[in-house]
């Protein structure tokens, strides 16, 4: 069975891994920078000091011993029958270092060359120039030791260094992980507590603005969510449960009473009750199926629709079983692209909510606002919408009055809402009390 490794021991190995990488890198550069400078600084004396030299010469002030260098240095100066007519303390009485022919600018050469009684690898710079008894050649060179052990010397410092420091950058990088996990950690185990029976519990911040804390932030509003659709859920079985009730008890009763009294049975009434119950069940469950459709990512084709016929239809629809009137006359022609079926169903419950809850007259209007957008307008004259639920009139199964004596499953409005966004449009709920007024606009062209 494999064993799985903690998030924390992955992170801590790839961060020192990154950094141990890095400091290697920087370390080989420092190295190679630290031996260019010092070829580079240790070039410019050499070069200097053979330009000095054949000027020296030039003017017959030469030494025989050349007393300015050092034990690090080699320095000579040749004529052109190969005669060493000057030299450094520790090549004096040695023959020339070299014979290269030289110019006028100077060049340079890697060869070896005695420093007292042993030979050692230097880095020559040398140019020829007048003198008094002819041509001649300085040749002066530089230890390459001085820069190998400097180098040398960092390399061991950083040999040393660069583990020690990641240890160090391990150690931290375990520590601040282990403090920002202890938080995620803590958070999880707060949210495994947490079930469908406490969905009011609530994750407990630290009060630290950082990415943890707005997790936990996160955490919360899911929660606050989840614990709404749950309310919302079980206000809603408890609303069907209830819808359904009176339409299969109504339905009972009266099959009940023609099994028990067959001969005094009224069979037109019977039909016309037990097909009542049956409409408000049917009524009920398109609402719920409307109601997941809008939650698929399907979407119906949408056309050009003949919005002012829809609503004349559900009109005429609606006069002949209400007892409100419902005035059309504001009804003129206007296009909607959108799915004639949505448009229908917008139009249906926005119109029988208005009448649900209209004294005696609700007022139809459809135009078209301008050249985009197509509008249906439903004013009823009852008592309005109050202050504390407008906002909340187009959530799912709400209803503002609890006692249910108008009807409704608390559906209709929000299934109107749901089905004009998905066709580009929107319904909104504007002031007009006493009275209720609701817009719908629609898109009507087919979108550029």
């Amino acid at each position: 069975m494999t064993r799985r490794v903690s998030l924390r021991t992955r992170a801590t190995l790839l961060g020192t891994l990154a950094m141990t990488v890095l400091l290697t890198v920087g370390s080989v550069a420092l190295v190679l920078t630290l031996e260019h400078r010092l070829t580079e600084a240790s070039d410019e004396t050499s070069r200097a000091r053979v330009r000095e030299l054949l000027e020296l010469a030039r003017r017959g002030d030469l030494p025989a011993t050349l007393r300015t260098f050092d034990d690090n240095g080699v320095a000579q100066v040749v004529d052109d029958r190969g005669r060493v007519l000057a030299a450094s303390p520790n090549v004096a009485g040695k023959p020339a270092v070299a014979r290269l022919a030289a110019d006028r600018v100077p060049l340079q050469s890697t060869f070896r060359a005695p420093d007292d009684s042993e030979m050692e690898t230097y880095r020559f710079w040398y140019a020829a120039g007048p003198a008094a008894g002819g041509e001649v050649t300085a040749y002066v060179g530089d230890s390459l030791e001085q820069v190998s052990e400097a180098s040398a010397q960092l390399r061991r410092a950083l040999w040393i260094g660069v583990p020690a420091t990641a240890l160090l950058l391990a150690a931290l990088i375990w520590w601040l992980l282990g403090r920002a996990l202890g938080r995620l950690d803590r958070i999880r185990q707060e949210v495994d507590t947490i079930t469908e029976t406490n969905l009011d519990s609530r994750v407990a911040g630290d009060g630290v603005a950082d990415e943890v804390g707005r997790l936990a932030t996160t955490m919360n509003a899911m929660l606050s969510r989840l614990d709404a659709a749950a309310t919302r859920q079980r206000e809603f079985v408890a609303d069907v449960s209830h819808d359904l009730q009176s339409p299969l008890a109504a339905q009972r009763v009266a099959l009940e009473l023609a099994l028990a009294r067959p001969g005094d049975v009224d069979e037109q009434a019977l039909r016309e009750e037990v097909l009542s119950a049956t409409t408000d069940m049917e009524r009920l469950v398109a609402d719920l199926l409307v109601l997941a459709s809008m939650d698929d990512d399907a979407r119906p084709a949408a056309t050009l629709t003949d919005l002012d016929v829809i609503v004349m239809e559900e009109a005429q629809r609606t006069r002949p079983d209400r007892h409100v009137e419902l005035d059309t006359r504001g009804v003129s022609a206007a296009p909607a692209f959108a799915a004639a079926e949505d448009v229908r169903r917008i139009v249906r419950n926005i119109v029988d909510n208005a009448v649900r809850h209209a004294a005696e007259r609700v007022h139809l209007a459809v135009h078209l606002a301008d050249e985009e957008w197509a509008e249906v307008r439903v004013r009823d004259d009852g008592p309005g919408v109050p202050e504390e639920h407008r906002e909340r009139m187009f959530e799912r199964y709400y209803r503002a009055d609890t006692a249910r004596t108008r009807g409704g499953s608390g559906l209709g409005l929000a299934i109107a809402r749901g089905l004009a966004e998905r066709n580009g449009g929107t319904v909104e709920l504007l002031d007009t009390r006493p009275g209720t007024e609701i817009r719908v606009r629609l898109p009507a062209a087919r979108p550029t």
